[in-house]
């Protein structure tokens, strides 16, 4: 295993972290504790989670994933060998979507942060958070597949400082070490970083974003951050929700797949163009013998920019092949055949 400095803090991750937001829909409490310990068994140290896993979120699981890995760390005592992330989730688009997390308007507030984290700490069995993120911002612009920024006002928002403002609080309270973001705009990650500067209050460790063969946005604005300001990024969606295997394919939805089972309307993925990506890195990965998801998960890891690539699997077998993207080493070849595709069908689904 390989490790990472996250940010600017003092904390080293694994480059593969273990994401978790099937856990509850998809996985048993049983299939959760038998991937973090091979998770750990393999040297990934990093676990991030979420108040509103797993997802979709429904009111009679959200918070499941949470209590799933909180289960895991009260009977294991191990809470010291773990990196553990998880967030607050933001206001929904549609508050009737989400009305069973605080009345579906879980703006950044004082009285939401402070009722997330406590409520998240509780679930998880541990007196701290080593990284607390914003799931997604409090405010309207273009995330989640939205190309363009929407021009849109808002009838209620809190600002940035204020929000950063009670993420110091919770630091200064020792409930949290380290704070980052989500889903955010080269605009949100600036302002956060400008606000904590003015202010001097904690900065953003890191970013959680979106970043695979089919959605290589992150390049454009936001990886410079990396650089010149110690924002890593936490990619994830590395697979594309496992598209990048190949399994979905011409329609394809395998029973217990997450397309089949809780996405079966989301189709990100079945376009034209995102189809025919897919079968191109499928090339590639077959003439060098690598397994679809050893190729992508190489290609994210690779990155100067990227922390650690978050996968989410379903089965410990698919773990242990996202394992395997370790061993790889891209050559020059592959390099150039993948930005041969890129170039040809840019960020098919974003």
């Amino acid at each position: 295993m390989r490790y990472r400095q996250l940010g600017n803090s003092d904390i080293q991750v694994s480059v593969l972290g273990l994401g978790t937001m099937t856990w509850g829909h998809q996985n048993t409490e049983t299939d959760a504790h038998q991937q973090i310990d091979l998770a750990l068994a393999e040297g990934i140290n990093f676990i991030d989670t979420a108040e509103m896993y797993p997802t979709p979120t429904k009111a009679e699981t959200w918070r499941t994933t949470e209590r799933y890995i909180g289960s895991w760390l009260a009977a294991s005592g191990r809470r010291d060998e773990v990196i553990l992330a998880s967030k607050i989730a933001g206001p929904a688009r549609d508050p009737s979507s989400q009305q069973h997390i605080r009345d579906g308007l879980s703006h950044h507030d004082r009285r939401n942060i402070v009722e997330a984290l406590d409520g998240s700490l509780k679930r998880l069995n541990t007196d701290y958070l080593d990284l607390y993120q914003l799931h997604w911002p409090d405010r309207t612009t273009n995330i989640f597949g939205q190309r363009e920024y929407p021009y849109q006002a808002d009838s209620q928002n809190v600002a940035i400082e204020e929000t950063l403002a009670v993420l110091a609080d919770q630091v200064k309270a020792g409930k949290v070490r380290h704070i980052g973001v989500s889903n955010e705009t080269p605009w949100g990650v600036a302002e956060f970083l400008k606000q904590s500067e003015r202010l001097g209050l904690p900065r953003i460790a890191s970013v959680q974003n979106p970043y695979s063969l089919l959605n290589r946005l992150y390049e454009g604005g936001l990886s410079e951050f990396t650089h010149r300001e110690g924002v890593g990024l936490l990619a994830y969606s590395p697979l594309a929700f496992g598209a990048l295997t190949g399994k979905y394919l011409g329609g394809a939805r395998p029973e217990g797949s997450r397309l089949s089972a809780v996405y079966r309307t989301f189709n990100r993925y079945d376009s034209a163009s995102a189809q025919e990506a897919i079968t191109g890195y499928l090339e590639i990965a077959r003439q060098h013998g690598l397994t679809p998801a050893q190729l992508a998960l190489a290609f994210i890891i690779d990155k100067p920019f990227v922390t650690s690539a978050l996968t989410g699997q379903t089965s410990l077998a698919q773990l242990r092949d996202n394992l395997g993207a370790l061993d790889v080493s891209l050559s020059d070849e592959i390099k150039a055949q993948v930005q041969a595709i890129h170039q040809r069908i840019p960020n098919p689904a974003p």
